[in-house]
């Protein structure tokens, strides 16, 4: 697979992961997204989506806003430390342009890539 693919390992797909990352997760937001993420003992980072029909009732409208997401993670998911990440979308985003939205998943990569994410099984060293 090339640098910019998107395999199956690099997306969260089972509700328990899901779950799991709700339940024990910190919060990074920009204007028309939260983003949840947990550290995890994969090699690589994992992304998961969430637009509801709370944000658009339109299915064409939510499937834009993933597949912007989708798109701008490929580009910059070799760069982000190993953690689970789900990307959760605000109503604000149906009516923003693809360009404003690229822009702000930009910033948000630049904040998680900035993070010193550890997992909290390590020990201590005096």
């Amino acid at each position: 697979m090339g640098l910019y693919s998107l395999p199956r390992t690099a997306r969260l797909l089972k509700a328990g992961d899901f779950a799991a990352l709700r339940g024990k997760s910190k919060r990074i937001s920009v204007r028309h997204f939260l983003a949840e993420f947990s550290p995890n003992e994969q090699a690589t980072c994992r992304l998961g989506q969430a637009v509801s029909r709370r944000v658009s009732k339109r299915a064409v409208d939510r499937n834009r806003i993933k597949r912007l997401v989708r798109e701008s993670y490929r580009h910059v998911r070799s760069e982000l430390p190993c953690v689970d990440i789900l990307m959760i979308a605000r109503t604000s985003a149906v009516r923003t342009t693809s360009a404003d939205l690229r822009e702000d998943l930009a910033n948000l990569w630049k904040k998680l890539a900035a993070l010193k994410v550890t997992s909290g099984t390590g020990t201590m060293r005096g």
